[in-house]
């Protein structure tokens, strides 16, 4: 590992610094609760990069016992394999920060968004055609049920888009993903914290500017008091929350009104888990510092979940109904010993499998920070929002050329991928939700998850990705070559 990298970073053990390490050892720690003998598993993995999805997933199959417990250790363990500054993060964070920084408001010029629309197909769908849209989408289960409820909510009750008297706090609000662009649209009053780039902070001035909402930017102290235009604020704005956690804290920490911290960040490789571990240490210190602050984030379609007994018997049932094709993905079994098209939760253990081994273990690691928190949050009674997204063309995806062939095939499986602005205003919407709505009971990434039909495919999911590949990179190669 770099010892040239800066900011939150993993701690040394026996001189050195090595991601693997810590991944195992916060995986390992989070097992440990309620199944030692994973925990030595992960601990003993010879070939941590080509093996580490079956832990993930055996982790979501022994959790089910206790997931606060697996949550609550694994968030520990986390913070004690990082250190920032030379001091565990978690009391680095809460420190007072060299530099403070400063702040610059942005007021949208444009008239707020009254009702929900939702961007779909190069057109925007509205009231009745929404909710038709909806009703769609749960009949080819491409969401669950609960999404349309909420949507149908949305519909009926427009005046929940104003999130009056609170502040979303967004870390790494420029992701495509993230609700900003939505919520600015609906007149939220934002704080939007990215990269100190300015190609980063001139996209989200214009944002702010095209929108209807409050948004408050980072700055450097002495640009608050000297910040002449556009251009000027674009050089100067923004925080980067691996060296600035601590700044960042402290400025959110100054906010008035009910505070939302939204984690939306994104890194490549190693350098996620360090990001989700800074801003997870900045979550962890608000939520003690200010009473009543929620938390919200997204989980990824490519993971591993434990779902209903509905969904299971929803999948069973596609399997069943499969007729003539049946017979012919048949030999195709035989021949891969199995391994091929083979029937969803065929082990009874009601957990979706779609981890993406070429995504890697860190990007699942970082991703279980941010499901962990909101698991704790639940519990502890804090505001939480944490929704699954849907498989969504995102710039991150495409540039994956697994992934990307993937996501173009798997409609051929009953698998929808979603623009990124119909995934992002989606999502922001099911936030206003849940902000909006009392609490859901039971598991928090059940309800309202917008999955894309990965949950309710009569295949485990894993068994069809080489054939989705193939049907995927054959389109986009004949897209490229028409083109």
């Amino acid at each position: 590992m770099d010892e040239g990298v800066q900011g939150v970073q993993v701690r040394a053990a026996d001189g050195r610094r090595s991601s693997t390490r810590a991944a195992r050892a916060v995986l390992a720690a989070a097992a440990r609760p309620v199944d030692p003998a994973l925990a030595e598993r992960v601990l003993a993995e010879p070939r941590w990069r080509q093996a580490y999805a079956r832990h993930v997933r055996d982790l979501v199959v022994a959790g089910r016992a206790d997931p606060v417990a697996v949550a609550r250790a694994g968030l520990a363990a986390a913070q004690d394999e990082h250190e920032l500054d030379g001091r565990p993060v978690r009391e680095a964070v809460r420190s007072a920060p060299a530099a403070p920084l400063g702040t610059v408001v942005v007021r949208g010029e444009g008239e707020r968004e009254r009702e929900l629309a939702l961007p779909h197909a190069g057109g925007v769908v509205r009231g009745d055609a929404l909710l038709r849209l909806a009703d769609a989408w749960v009949a080819r289960d491409v969401v669950e049920p609960s999404v349309a409820a909420a949507l149908r909510d949305l519909v009926a009750e427009p005046e929940r888009l104003d999130l009056a008297g609170r502040t979303v706090a967004l870390l790494g609000a420029g992701a495509e993903m993230s609700p900003y662009a939505a919520l600015t649209r609906w007149g939220a009053s934002v704080v939007a914290v990215d990269l100190p780039r300015p190609d980063v902070q001139r996209r989200l001035l214009a944002t702010a500017r095209a929108g209807a909402g409050r948004v408050v930017l980072p700055v450097r102290g002495e640009l608050a008091d000297e910040w002449t235009g556009p251009d000027a604020l674009a050089d100067g704005a923004g925080a980067d929350l691996l060296t600035e956690a601590a700044a960042v804290r402290d400025l959110l920490a100054r906010q008035e009104g009910d505070l939302v911290v939204g984690n939306h960040a994104y890194a490549p490789g190693a350098a996620f888990v360090r990001l989700a571990v800074a801003a997870d240490a900045v979550v962890a210190a608000l939520l003690e510092e200010r009473a009543g602050t929620g938390v919200a984030s997204l989980a990824t379609p490519t993971d591993a979940y434990a779902v209903p007994p509905e969904v299971v018997a929803a999948a069973r049932a596609r399997w069943r109904r499969r007729g003539p094709l049946g017979a012919l993905q048949a030999p195709v079994r035989v021949l891969s010993r199995g391994r091929a098209f083979r029937p969803a939760y065929a082990d009874g253990d009601a957990v979706a499998d779609v981890l993406v081994v070429q995504q890697g273990p860190n990007y699942a690691l970082a991703k279980a920070l941010q499901r962990w928190r909101g698991v704790v949050a639940q519990a502890d009674g804090v505001p939480v929002s944490v929704g699954v997204a849907p498989p969504t063309a995102t710039r991150s995806v495409l540039q994956n050329r697994v992934l990307a062939a993937a996501y173009s095939g798997a409609r051929r499986f009953g698998v929808e991928t979603f623009a990124p602005a119909t995934a992002a205003t989606l999502m922001a919407a099911l936030l206003v939700h849940d902000l909006t709505s009392p609490p859901p009971a039971g598991d928090l990434l059940a309800a309202g998850a917008a999955h894309g039909g990965l949950w309710r495919l009569p295949y485990e999911p894993r068994s069809v990705l080489p054939a989705a590949v193939a049907l995927g990179a054959r389109h986009l190669l004949g897209g490229r070559a028409g083109s």
